[in-house]
């Protein structure tokens, strides 16, 4: 049933319905419309368009076809209806005949699309948001788990200071924490109610949009009509946010990927969440990180195509707007998924604490150090780089650590050098000294942790 056929005197192209159709895919928006259906039909009731018996009519056939939605979530599928609304309309007319014409007066597919649209982001930001507050959990615990584990910090890929284990987890869950800021940053500014302003212009009947916008939980009316039609911010909004969190997720992923290489084993996936090879009995491969990783590049591309799609139109609506739901609706189930995942398999992930703590010793992470403990000598620290670096290169040519070169060797590089250099050069001495704030020294580390756990828990 097409919703606007009066002026037309030729049924539409197979080919051009196809083209132009959207019930493919906005068949998702099905209960969002039924919610706006039955708010809007109270404010018909209130402005006398309808009677009371009409109203309770449209209102129980609605919530009738809600509950066959709940069942059968793809039941509009099963028609050939042009788009959610058309197919909404249809079936109350099947149920209370004539009645169902009335519920569009005053309203627009314009205007009620993009109050589907916003109700839906609304419901499936706040589920992913749960979903992240999760992930951030998983994380929490396996700080925790591993709290006192040692392992290489990188700069460059290359072997730069200790951290630990812990301070490393936490980093991502600082990333995480900003993402879940922003996803609420972004439903304040989504919580405002378009319906009841038209096609563009306003309605022409005497409907109290702010008692409208609070019956479907908008925190406000929309304050223009061109705006409120054609405003997909909130789409373009959550879809940086999606990428942003899913591009710190694919860093993590990387990280874990190269950790569990047989080249750094510093972890170790569990059996339950690795693939193995068709061809190669002895591979372990890290799939479920890869494809973490690989998604990532899927909800990327879709925040540029909305973008592109909106960069060049005039107001108010235009039929471009329609391409602004398929890639949404991938990229917040994708989005949804990889965060369940990631909480999912964390629990399987373990660390080799021996393996960690030997590649943290290697690659001479300790060089700042001894350049600290020179400056701790009272020399200027431009002048103790130097000299430690002139340390590193006589250890290195006798492939030696530094704390294992002989106190008369250092002495020869600078006589201000004592024994007590070699409780300086330890992993304990470095990773204690790095006791200012965000340092990742055990004590500090401890302090995120347990803030973290609060900051957690008041969620």
């Amino acid at each position: 049933m097409a919703m606007w056929g009066g002026r037309f005197t030729e049924a539409s192209l197979a080919e051009f319905s196809e083209f132009n159709d959207s019930l493919s895919f906005d068949y998702l928006l099905a209960q969002q419309d039924i919610q706006a259906s039955r708010a809007w039909t109270i404010g018909l009731l209130e402005a006398g368009i309808i009677t009371a018996a009409e109203a309770e009519q449209l209102d129980h056939a609605l919530a009738d076809l809600a509950l066959a939605l709940e069942s059968n979530p793809k039941l509009p599928l099963q028609t050939q209806e042009e788009d959610i609304h058309s197919w909404v309309e249809a079936q109350l007319q099947q149920k209370i005949g004539a009645v169902a014409k009335k519920l569009h007066t005053g309203r627009s597919r314009n205007d009620l699309v993009a109050t589907d649209l916003r109700l839906w982001t609304k419901l499936n930001a706040s589920q992913v948001r749960s979903t992240l507050i999760t992930a951030i959990g998983a994380l929490i615990t396996f700080a925790d788990a591993h709290f006192g584990a040692v392992m290489p910090g990188f700069t460059h890929l290359q072997r730069a200071q200790p951290v630990l284990v812990s301070h490393w987890a936490l980093a991502y869950i600082e990333m995480f924490k900003r993402d879940l800021s922003r996803i609420d940053d972004a439903l304040a500014r989504m919580d405002v109610c378009p319906l009841g302003c038209g096609a563009l212009a306003g309605t022409g009947i005497q409907i109290d949009r702010t008692a409208l916008a609070q019956r479907l939980g908008f925190k406000s009316a929309a304050l223009n009509s061109l705006d409120a039609v054609s405003d997909r911010d909130y789409v373009v909004e959550l879809s940086a946010t999606a990428s942003l969190c899913m591009t710190h997720l694919s860093r993590l992923s990387e990280d874990v990927i190269f950790f569990c290489s047989g080249e750094a084993a510093f972890f170790k996936l569990g059996d339950a969440i690795s693939s193995g090879s068709s061809l190669m009995p002895q591979k372990k491969n890290p799939d479920v990180f890869e494809l973490l990783r690989g998604k990532t590049g899927r909800v990327l591309g879709h925040l540029v195509a909305i973008l592109h799609v909106l960069k060049g139109l005039p107001l108010a609506y235009n039929k471009d707007m329609q391409e602004d739901k398929q890639g949404f609706f991938d990229l917040m189930a994708s989005w949804q998924q990889c965060l369940l995942v990631l909480a999912t398999v964390l629990p399987h992930l373990s660390v080799n604490v021996e393996r960690c703590r030997l590649a943290a010793e290697l690659g001479y992470s300790n060089a700042t150090d001894l350049a600290d403990y020179l400056v701790g000598k009272g020399i200027a620290f431009r002048d103790a780089h130097e000299l430690s670096g002139e340390l590193v290169l006589v250890a290195s040519k006798q492939q030696k650590p530094l704390e294992a070169l002989a106190l008369a060797e250092m002495q020869q590089v600078s006589p201000l050098i004592s024994d007590d250099v070699f409780a300086a050069l330890t992993i304990e001495a470095g990773l204690a000294k790095r006791a200012s704030l965000a340092g990742t020294s055990p004590e500090r580390v401890k302090e995120a942790l347990d803030a973290t756990k609060v900051w957690f828990e008041a969620l």
